[in-house]
């Protein structure tokens, strides 16, 4: 019996044709074209693509291989559809959160694999049909790079298939491969499908917004000479907060008043102040005293300390060891790729003998560079190049690893550091600051120190990285663009590596028959306890070769009509001074020398008639300082600078500009220029 449908059930009832790789790649191919065209704009979430198709890989991998079987046409389709299903859910569930959104990027040059890939012929059966033949010349050839895979710690390697979250190609993402396998199932590829996208198909990257982290900082109060006489703090080299501050002012947005913090700010540049007569000091304090720009009735007090330099001969060997964070969150423009070049920059830098070492962390961490002299950079620069972001922050089980490889390695007459490089967002492990300053405080004892250098903005941990580098006996410095990897890692290298003096600590002591108040500009987190000053137990910071470290006190004299305090009624028990009437203050300053554990002191009384009649009669680098020092608090609200303005500081700091041989205080005042017209928050970016 026949009916009207049995020319069309024929083609059906003879043998299944047996599947063909090439058309299976091809149909693939076409899937994913079109995804890349419907879904192009649509926002996902860090490293979705890559995650994406990771799971397209099991899935296809687990069809093909499962006990032998092989695929007929009907099951490629299907797998095709089941493909663009997974596509289309997983748009949905990887969008990112409210906070984030995406930056454009220009789509990337094409890439080696690009250059090298051979177009595969559809292949056909002998016994084809002219209907299946027809169909299989209309579908697009396959191009077939060499296989491609990567590590599973942030590492480009070329065999390896772990961690298939972190696989990418160099210069591309996922979703310009379709995945396809050879005709033994055993060999993956990737098929660029650039081809078939759009003219205005752009290439997105995940960025965070608003989720940038701060120690909570309250200013400095005035105090009363009468009653606290004394001020001890510990110095401070970082200069964190300025590039930050920095970052947030090019995009046209006051940073959060955490963000500002004034003595790095101050410390941020270099400072022409004079130096030891001898080594055997190694720095001379500098103090002046001048008029306060904000208020005539007070005076600032300034410390300037600069230190020795060590020539080409002395400088000690360095042992380095790049903690790189190549978690997900890194997956952006001024992140990872910036940060590989800056190491970059400071491998440049270092002599034949020097070691260094790579180990990196994402959901896990592991050593991708075991220590390496410097003289084989080619090998190093190479590591580098391989890095790649993806997966979650476990930061603690990197700096664990870290420290180990360290005092592997550990060089007893060199510079043994380890470098971290992140943007702070520890998530996976031990992410409580305090349980890790506890770590690096038992680790300082094994003579390996921490140095941080933060990167990008929007998800940036500036509390981990203070706590960290602050603990560990090195330095913090946010690296915003290459010209500030530079000035960190070239231009400040032997400030930044080679100490000089650790553990140095400052005590003023003020006269309260000359003084009535006095208040300390910045250090908030830098305070110490009076008794700390002579317990060398007592960790501070450092100096390293060369280095310029400044503090700037605003005080009152006790004949003054500014004072903030009022007289008690009933008066107080005062004993006379036994000696001083001619002093504002006693300046005292205490240092360890490196390898040593008993401290040194180097004092200098400050003179009421060695003051500077007015601001311009003032060192030319304590009024660059003080405007500096003002600009800083004009950010944080100016709760003591009453009606000074930025105009104000532009007009101090063009005053005293100097040299200026690399353009930092020319860009301080663009930078000033910027705050007068800055938005106080960030627009929503969608």
């Amino acid at each position: 019996m026949t009916d009207d449908f049995d020319p069309l059930k024929s083609p059906f009832r003879g043998e299944a044709p047996k599947p063909d790789p090439a058309a299976k790649a091809a149909g693939i191919a076409a899937a994913m074209a079109a995804y890349d065209e419907i879904f192009a704009k649509t926002s996902q979430g860090t490293r979705a693509k890559p995650r994406l198709m990771t799971r397209v890989r099991g899935f296809l991998s687990g069809s093909t291989k499962m006990h032998g079987l092989r695929l007929s046409y009907g099951l490629m389709a299907g797998a095709s559809l089941a493909v663009i299903a997974l596509i289309t859910v997983n748009s949905g569930m990887l969008r990112g959160p409210q906070n984030s959104f995406y930056v454009e990027e220009p789509p990337a040059l094409p890439t080696e694999i690009d250059s090298k890939v051979k177009k595969a012929e559809p292949r056909q059966r002998a016994d084809a049909s002219p209907a299946r033949k027809e169909i299989i010349e209309q579908l697009p050839a396959v191009p077939k790079p060499a296989p491609q895979a990567s590590g599973g710690l942030g590492l480009d390697m070329s065999k390896s298939d772990s961690a298939a979250d972190a696989i990418a190609p160099k210069g591309g993402n996922f979703s310009d491969y379709a995945e396809s396998e050879s005709l033994a199932g055993s060999v993956m590829t990737y098929a660029p499908t650039t081809a078939a996208k759009s003219a205005d198909q752009r290439q997105l990257y995940y960025q965070d917004q608003g989720r940038d982290k701060f120690t909570d900082i309250k200013t400095n109060p005035v105090k009363i000479a009468r009653d606290e006489p004394v001020s001890t703090f510990s110095i401070d080299v970082d200069t964190s907060s300025y590039s930050f501050v920095r970052g947030e002012l090019n995009q046209n947005v006051l940073p959060q008043k955490d963000a500002v913090r004034v003595e790095e700010m101050i410390n941020y540049f270099p400072y022409d102040y004079a130096g030891p007569a001898d080594r055997t000091v190694p720095f001379k304090a500098n103090v002046s005293v001048f008029p306060s720009p904000w208020n005539p009735d007070t005076r600032l007090m300034h410390i300037g300390i600069k230190g020795f330099s060590l020539n080409g001969q002395e400088k000690p060997r360095s042992n380095l060891v790049f903690l790189v964070d190549t978690s997900g969150s890194m997956d952006e423009p001024n992140k990872l790729p910036l940060l590989e070049n800056s190491l970059k920059l400071l491998v440049d830098t270092m002599g034949p003998e020097d070691t260094v070492s790579i180990v990196t962390y994402a959901g896990n961490a592991g050593t991708v560079l075991e220590p390496t002299k410097a003289k084989d950079k080619a090998k190093i620069i190479g590591a580098l190049d391989r890095l790649m972001a993806g997966g979650s922050t476990a930061g603690a089980e990197g700096i664990r690893q870290a420290y180990q490889l360290a005092e592997q390695s550990f060089d007893k007459t060199g510079i043994n550091r380890v470098i971290l490089a992140t943007d702070g967002d520890f998530n996976v492990g031990i992410t409580d600051p305090e349980e890790l300053k506890s770590f690096i405080e038992r680790k300082r004892d094994s003579g390996v120190t921490l140095s941080v250098l933060g990167f990008g903005r929007g998800n940036y941990n500036d509390e981990m990285m203070q706590t960290l580098a602050q603990n560990g006996n090195g330095n913090a410095a946010y690296i915003d663009t290459l010209n500030e990897a530079r000035k960190v890692l070239v231009d400040e290298v032997s400030s930044t590596l080679f100490t000089i003096a650790q553990d140095v600590k400052i005590q003023v002591e003020f006269n309260p028959d000359t003084v009535s108040e006095y208040r300390l500009i910045g250090y908030e987190t830098r305070m110490l306890q009076r008794e700390d000053f002579n317990n060398d137990k007592v960790d501070a910071g450092d100096i390293g070769s060369g280095h310029t470290v400044t503090a700037i006190y605003e005080i009152t004299p006790r004949d003054s009509k500014s004072k903030l305090n009022d007289d008690l009624r009933y008066g107080t028990s005062e004993t006379p001074a036994k000696a001083g009437a001619d002093e504002y203050g006693f300046v005292k300053i205490r240092y360890k020398l490196p390898g040593e554990k008993d401290s040194k002191l180097i004092s200098e009384p400050v003179k009421i008639d060695a003051a500077a009649a007015n601001i311009d009669a003032a060192p030319q680098e304590s009024r660059f300082a003080t405007a500096v020092a003002a600009f800083g608090q004009l950010l944080r609200g100016g709760q003591y600078t009453k009606s000074y303005s930025y105009d104000d500081v532009i007009a101090l700091a063009q005053g005293a500009r100097g040299k200026d041989e690399f353009g930092y205080r020319a860009e301080f005042v663009n930078l000033v220029r910027l705050a007068k017209s800055a938005q106080g928050l960030e627009l929503l970016k969608q």
